[in-house]
């Protein structure tokens, strides 16, 4: 990376974003992709080292978002663009649909709302089922399901292939990706800003703040204080062996509380099925552990949605932070004289709003009297497929070795995410690249030959042994 953060340190950008996560990573190409000159700062080796890395991956419609909010407004258009360009880029989409299942009379009573509220959203095919349609479905649910919502267009995607395709398209049409680049300290002479980064000094006219769980620190640094307090929470999920995938077609959803949208059981595009998030409050904003006693109890209850997931081996059990704040809603604001865009409490529609927040910043930014020529023929670069039902590496000519044998990761996927405009910094990185560590054994048998793969290209050489759960 040595070339880049001399580049970074030499020039001056139109745009510094903080923080590589999937929005940031959007917020990049949007920039790029509109002609300003565009460096993302990540202060980890790697992209998605924060919130981004832990979702339940659903590519959401917006029916249960406030009526009339930015959230929504972002959901819908990311929703929309995500499904425009996601051929190009390589994306997939598993098609599932989802129901919003009622398990009690009084949950059942929420339904009529919850349909009301999914039409004033716009979300017009969005429809209350009784339980013989919900159990014609999914003759796999509990029979004690009462009725249900049914949300035709709300789908399964690649939590992490997104992102990487976002901020490789920035990359390739000229953005500069900083790793390892933590900003310690920022300064702003009225026309310039000057980022000191673990990486070097960084200069440029503007700044978007999208650094997630530490976006209300990054926030004062900036401003001198935050409108906002990241208060982390916690969500632990199970993942099941990919048999199960046969038990589901369906994502269900639970009735939501006023405090949580609750415990999802949905099939992912790796081919397992997953139940989670929990929502536990804490302080920590680095670590997120799994407890055995909370990993019970979400087994526990997916066998009572599903009765034939409580016989079904669990492959992996991981656990994300959301960047919550003190109120539900994005916490996205500008400030024209100092030439900052604060984006901050993005929650768990990041993932699906990402790009429709990339135009809403942009659109902020804007307004700062700065313009700039699109770029009129951008490069469109296609990532590697790891969705299990498309066809995968392994299954092509000339794939050779099998590196990992539980997820059927070859050789040359190994190669290619070593390589390239952004290559993996560290051994999360090549897992959410190629899936390889992530399935049955959990890197027991592959660990071995990854680590004389990936000798001297990671930011830690990778341990013989056991790898860690989750991504």
């Amino acid at each position: 990376m040595t070339e880049i953060r001399e580049m970074a340190a030499a020039d001056l950008f139109d745009v510094a974003i903080i923080g590589g996560g999937v929005v940031g990573c959007a917020v990049a190409r949007r920039f790029t992709l509109e002609g300003a000159r565009t460096v993302l700062l990540e202060r980890a080796p790697d992209i998605l080292a924060g919130a981004s890395k832990g979702n339940s991956a659903l590519l959401h419609t917006g029916f249960d978002a406030p009526t009339g909010s930015l959230e929504l407004a972002c959901v819908r258009d990311g929703y929309a663009e995500y499904r425009e360009i996601c051929g190009r880029l390589g994306l997939s989409v598993l098609e599932t649909g989802a129901a919003v299942v009622a398990w009690t009379d009084a949950e059942v009573a929420k339904l009529e709302g919850i349909v009301a509220q999914a039409h004033a959203n716009g979300v017009d095919e969005v429809r209350a089922i009784d339980a013989d349609e919900l159990l014609a479905r999914e003759p796999a649910l509990s029979p004690a399901a009462k009725a249900a919502v049914l949300v035709p267009g709300e789908h399964v995607i690649d939590p992490w292939s997104t992102p990487l395709a976002y901020i490789r398209q920035a990359v390739e049409n000229g953005a500069v990706l900083l790793r390892n680049a933590g900003v310690t300290a920022a300064g702003f002479d009225g026309a310039h800003w000057r980022l000191a980064t673990t990486a070097g000094e960084v200069r440029a006219a503007a700044v978007v703040n999208c650094a997630g769980l530490w976006g209300d620190r990054v926030a004062t640094l900036l401003l001198g204080q935050s409108a906002y307090a990241i208060h982390p929470r916690k969500g632990q999920f199970v993942v099941f062996d990919k048999a199960a995938a046969g038990l589901l077609r369906t994502t269900i959803l639970p009735v939501p509380t006023e405090r949580t949208k609750g415990v999802v059981v949905a099939r992912t595009i790796y081919g397992n099925v997953l139940v989670g998030p929990t929502a536990e409050e804490q302080d920590d904003r680095e670590r997120a552990t799994t407890d055995s006693e909370t990993l019970h109890q979400l087994i526990g209850q997916a066998g009572r949605i599903v009765p034939g997931l409580a016989d079904m081996p669990v492959t992996a059990v991981y656990a994300g932070l959301r960047p919550a704040t003190e109120r539900k809603e994005y916490r996205i604001a500008s400030d024209p004289d100092r030439r900052v865009i604060d984006v901050g409490g993005i929650r768990s529609t990041g993932l699906t709003a990402a790009l429709g927040i990339a135009r809403h910043v942009h659109g902020l930014y804007q307004a700062f009297g700065t313009a700039h020529r699109p770029i009129a023929d951008p490069v469109w670069p296609v990532v590697p497929n790891l969705a299990e039902h498309r066809p995968r590496d392994w299954e092509a000519e000339g794939s050779g070795e099998i590196v990992c044998h539980c997820e059927l990761v070859t050789g040359r996927e190994i190669a290619a995410a070593l390589t390239g405009p952004v290559p993996a910094g560290d051994w999360g990185g090549l897992k959410r690249r190629t899936r390889a560590g992530m399935g049955r054994c959990q890197g027991f048998y592959c660990t071995a030959r990854l680590a004389r793969l990936t000798e001297g290209r990671l930011a830690e050489p990778l341990a013989v042994g056991p790898a860690h759960h989750g991504p």
